[in-house]
């Protein structure tokens, strides 16, 4: 049962939870996902890979330090909804220009709070990430003004599309390129290398990372041609971060293959570990309920290491664990390829690393925005595998 002044989460499945309003009034639908982090919401919020997707926090209390404008990932908020538990009813932190509330209310999200967010994940876990609305305010009333049925709910939710199938990186990419120039203790310097950063989503931290290492960035839009990425005179190659199906990004996957090609360093986050994967010709297939948090055991096998690293993936590479292979692209033609790192808690592929040509990728964010930075080594690497590239010390 629910009144006017409710929020209604409907999943596909017919479970609803009924909470109260929390954002913006109106209707959502998205696929719904959780995310594990204790902190970093505003990070989460701005994440272009949440494109689409209503956000479950599982931590309980969410926006008690409210909103600044240093932390945001992105120019906007890109979820298509969130849900929380216990909103903070205060702003308490000396960085905040506002609340949590207010933001998602200017930005039209609509949420809802009160609900148990730890019987949904639950549920989420044991029968898998899904369709679901959000409803509130005049969404809950029919044209006649009276409450309408859960029926006619799940119906709406039912008509939205899946994200299996779903292409999204154009529409998050940036239309017009856009440089990042080297800081810290290179800033005022010749950049020691320049990269050319695929943004299929990326996060405003990621060419920071790069550019900490002296590194001058080009962030380029996803429609770039291989022609105009050479314009560039790139030491390196980055593909971000994004959203969606992998299997729909043939034009990103054939792009990737003339870096490849062309000896281009290659490196590649979440999304571009996927590509990479389906550039050497492995495929990929959707997580149950994925890795989003930034708490995941990740063992790196090259070294041994364990770090803990943050997640935002529904989708992952299908690839050989324990044993070096060759990529299966055209009877080899990209060389040995190893899986690098994997996931502790379910072996899922983390990374690729290939032998023969210089790329490697992985599966999680080494910028840590928010989340540990036990991985951020690997914006080292990249580094020497560019370093190692111009001065022809690379054996491709």
């Amino acid at each position: 049962m629910f009144d006017p002044q409710d929020a209604v989460l409907a999943l596909e499945d017919g479970q609803v939870y009924v909470g109260e309003p929390y954002g913006a009034i109106g209707t959502t639908s998205g696929e719904i996902v959780f995310a594990t982090g204790m902190t970093g919401y505003q990070e989460t919020l701005t994440d272009p890979s949440y494109d689409r997707q209503i956000v479950v926090q599982t931590f309980p209390h969410i926006g008690d330090t409210g909103i600044n404008g240093e932390d945001p990932e992105s120019s906007r908020i890109w979820v298509a909804g969130y849900v929380v538990r216990d909103p903070s009813p205060n702003v308490s932190n000396w960085r905040a220009t506002g609340s949590l509330d207010d933001d998602l209310e200017s930005n039209h999200i609509v949420g809802i709070s009160r609900i148990d967010t730890r019987k949904l994940v639950r549920h989420l876990r044991s029968a898998g990430v899904m369709r679901a609305g959000i409803f509130s305010g005049d969404a809950l009333l029919d044209a006649n003004g009276k409450l309408r049925t859960i029926e006619s709910m799940l119906d709406e939710v039912k008509s939205t599309p899946q994200m299996k199938g779903m292409s999204l990186y154009d529409e998050v990419s940036t239309k017009e390129a856009y440089t990042i120039e080297p800081c810290g203790e290179f800033e005022g310097k010749e950049p020691l290398f320049t990269v050319a950063a695929v943004d299929l989503g990326i996060k405003a931290m990621t060419p920071h990372r790069m550019a900490e290492r002296g590194c001058r960035v080009h962030v380029v839009p996803s429609t770039i041609t291989f022609d105009e990425l050479e314009a560039l005179n790139p030491d390196g190659v980055f593909f971000s971060n994004g959203p969606g199906d992998p299997e729909q990004a043939d034009p990103e996957v054939n792009l990737l293959r003339q870096v490849l090609d062309a000896g281009h360093p290659f490196f590649g986050i979440c999304f571009g570990n996927q590509l990479l994967g389906r550039a050497l010709g492995f495929g990929t297939y959707k997580l149950k309920f994925g890795h989003r948090g930034i708490n995941q055991p990740v063992k790196d096998m090259t070294t041994g290491k364990i770090e803990i690293t943050a997640h935002n993936h529904g989708f992952a590479v299908d690839a050989p664990i324990g044993e070096t292979v060759d990529a299966p692209f055209e009877n080899g033609k990209y060389g040995k390829v190893f899986v690098s790192h994997i996931d502790l808690n379910d072996n899922v592929v983390e990374g690729l690393q290939c032998v023969d040509i210089p790329a490697f990728s992985v599966q999680y964010h080494p910028e840590a925005a928010a989340g540990p930075h036990d991985a951020a080594y690997l914006f080292d690497r990249f580094v020497d595998l560019m370093r190692s590239a111009k001065e022809g010390t690379h054996n491709a």
